[in-house]
């Protein structure tokens, strides 16, 4: 295999903590055999370079030293690619350490918005403005019909992020709510929804449908679902006026899937569950089983396996890739921008003070003790209690040195100097 964008040996054999089962050694080998067959788009390429060489000598590190024993070891920079499985724990962790500050001290649901299979191709040709449209539509339902008075009769919390991909990699967009259990009255006081149950899903499968293929129609109309040289035959299809029009037809004859699932309880497990939820990436490392030149198996569902050919893995994984700046995580209603110093301010007083009339306590809000960490290793060192500056081996503190010039690659920044 002829090097990749300068890696040096190292990085070709996948030294910098990476293994067999290591999507970025997987991409580094099959990375150049996917290249050959397949038309990429600019994300889609450094997606690409990035997870192949992340943590490699390729981006450059440096040598940790102790004094005490001598012992050393290689660190290796990370590429920070927001869809590479080894650098999202810290930004998930930052994530979530903020979310809690602003977060209601109220029970969440979750609330999980598909789309039906019949738009996928559409969805991924035109993924920005669908996806774009899916946010929309998703979230006005709630709102919509939270603040009817005979539902619930107020302005709901809600935070969405979006994901494109089923257990197997296939292209499965849908988008995961979670929804505070309740809302903001039109007389400022906090209206409860009922313990097991938020708002009718078939009425908001149904609220759903109306206001996405709504948007459909206007983008069509606009033009900004057109034919591209690019476009399949089968999309081209339906793009066509008729083919349109049997497409809605369709659709909107489909029952369209949103379920909810229990609320949560306690704020804790909903931050966890949050993180797990807002910088997952299609596959993360630990469900790869094997990994040889001819197959790639992963784990799927209920101990169910799905096997692949390396360059079909890779295809897959590059199906969800999001457009530049694209947004996957979003606020709405009373967790809105817009809404941090108004409305949502008032929603938390409006809590405090019906907690304070049951329970003759005022609640406190959820403070993190990372929301002020800035360090990643400070931070590390709280999610996991390692404390990488400390030696493994005698414990005394762990001194940095550049790498030596053989050891960085082309690519890498070259060392400070002394």
């Amino acid at each position: 295999m002829s090097p990749f964008h300068g890696e040096s040996p190292a990085c070709q054999s996948g030294r910098g903590h990476s293994s067999a089962r290591d999507i970025g050694a997987l991409f580094r080998r099959h990375g150049d055999e996917f290249r050959k067959g397949h038309a990429l788009g600019a994300m889609e390429r450094r997606a690409l370079r990035d997870i192949s060489v992340c943590r490699t000598g390729a981006l450059g590190g440096h040598r940790d030293v102790c004094p005490s024993c001598g012992c050393e070891r290689e660190i290796f920079n990370s590429c920070r690619n927001r869809h590479c499985p080894k650098c999202q724990a810290l930004r998930q962790a930052r994530w979530v350490s903020a979310r809690k500050q602003r977060a209601l001290p109220v029970r969440h649901f979750h609330v999980v918005f598909t789309l039906p299979a019949e738009l996928r191709e559409l969805v991924q040709l035109h993924e920005e403005p669908l996806l774009d449209l899916l946010f929309a539509a998703a979230s006005q339902s709630l709102l919509q019909l939270a603040s009817d008075p005979k539902r619930l009769g107020g302005t709901l919390g809600v935070t969405a992020v979006v994901h494109t991909w089923g257990r197997n990699l296939i292209f499965h967009p849908h988008l995961h709510c979670i929804v505070t259990a309740g809302g903001l009255g039109s007389d400022l006081a906090w209206v409860d929804s009922s313990e097991k149950y938020l708002l009718p899903v078939k009425v908001l499968g149904a609220l759903f449908r109306g206001k996405f293929l709504d948007g459909l129609v206007r983008l069509f109309d606009q033009g900004r679902l057109a034919v591209t040289p690019r476009t399949p035959p089968r999309v081209a299809e339906l793009l066509g006026p008729s083919g349109f029009a049997r497409l809605k037809d369709q659709l909107y004859c489909k029952d369209w899937v949103v379920f909810t699932k229990a609320p949560f309880k306690k704020p804790e497990a909903l931050f966890r569950y949050l993180g797990l939820y807002t910088h997952r990436v299609p596959i993360s490392n630990h469900r790869i089983l094997r990994v040889d030149d001819e197959h790639v198996v992963f784990r799927t569902r209920d101990k169910k396996t799905c096997q692949l050919a390396p360059v079909e893995f890779i295809r897959r994984f590059l199906l969800h890739v999001l457009p530049r700046g694209f947004v996957k995580v979003r606020h709405f209603g009373l967790y809105a921008a817009g809404n941090v110093n108004s409305k949502l301010a008032t929603a938390r007083t409006a809590i405090e003070r019906q907690t304070a009339e049951c329970d003759n306590a005022k609640s406190e809000p959820v403070v993190s003790d990372q929301a002020a960490v800035s360090d990643w290793r400070t931070l590390f060192r709280q999610l996991t209690g390692i404390d990488i500056a400390a030696c493994p081996k005698c414990g005394s503190r762990l001194v940095s040195q550049p790498l030596s010039r053989s050891t960085c690659c082309p690519r890498a920044p070259p060392p400070p100097q002394p």
